[in-house]
């Protein structure tokens, strides 16, 4: 299964904020245990890449690099093992990179003229980034209205009050968030109570 079809078929997209590469397997395996085989882990620490490729080694985790917003960093992302990688924003640059190292772009859209500029890249899947400042699930409606092939990946501001919202709109393919996965319970190396907030967010999804 390519990695957007993954994503869609999760319908959930953990983003992972990783401050030690030794946390990466532990998590991978709460995510896996939990129903929710998929990582988003973000390049906001100097532990990323190691974190990937700990993550990518175990096989049974789909991988993507978030926060990606230089070339190189596509290139160290996918050195390590990323299969999909997302941008806060549209950068050209960023794109053709992954392009080239054949892996799936995600760059963030939330208006009108920045759906268009992806069109013209040839992508047809984007980010909605910062969804509940951009104007949330209203937004994407609009946006899918005149863009009826775009599909939507939205990712901020969104939990379980607010899940339904989202995944409501056919629009969108995917739901990222980090509830699931908080930063203070993976330093604390409560990787069990992962796994339950996990299934709690798959059984929400899945009633979504």
């Amino acid at each position: 299964m390519d990695p957007l079809s993954a994503l869609s078929a999760s319908r959930l997209v953990p983003v992972v904020v990783l401050d030690d590469a030794a946390d990466a397997d532990p998590l991978a395996a709460a995510l896996a245990a939990g129903g929710l085989p998929v990582a988003e882990v973000t390049f906001r620490t100097n532990a990323a890449a190691d974190a990937i490729a700990a993550m990518a080694a175990r096989g049974d985790v789909l991988v993507g690099a978030g926060t990606v917003v230089t070339p190189e960093q596509v290139d160290r992302a996918v050195d390590a093992g990323a299969a999909f990688v997302v941008s806060p924003g549209l950068s050209r640059a960023v794109v053709e990179r992954c392009r080239e190292r054949g892996v799936l772009p995600l760059p963030g859209a939330v208006t009108a003229t920045e759906v268009l500029a992806a069109l013209e890249l040839g992508l047809d899947t984007v980010k909605f980034f910062p969804a509940g400042t951009s104007g949330g699930a209203a937004a994407i409606k609009a946006l899918a209205a005149p863009f009826g092939a775009v599909r939507f990946i939205p990712t901020g501001g969104i939990g379980p009050g607010n899940l339904h919202d989202y995944l409501g709109v056919p629009a969108v393919a995917a739901v990222g968030g980090s509830w699931m996965v908080p930063r203070d319970r993976v330093a604390a190396g409560d990787f069990a109570g992962i796994t339950r907030l996990t299934t709690d967010a798959v059984a929400l999804a899945a009633r979504a």
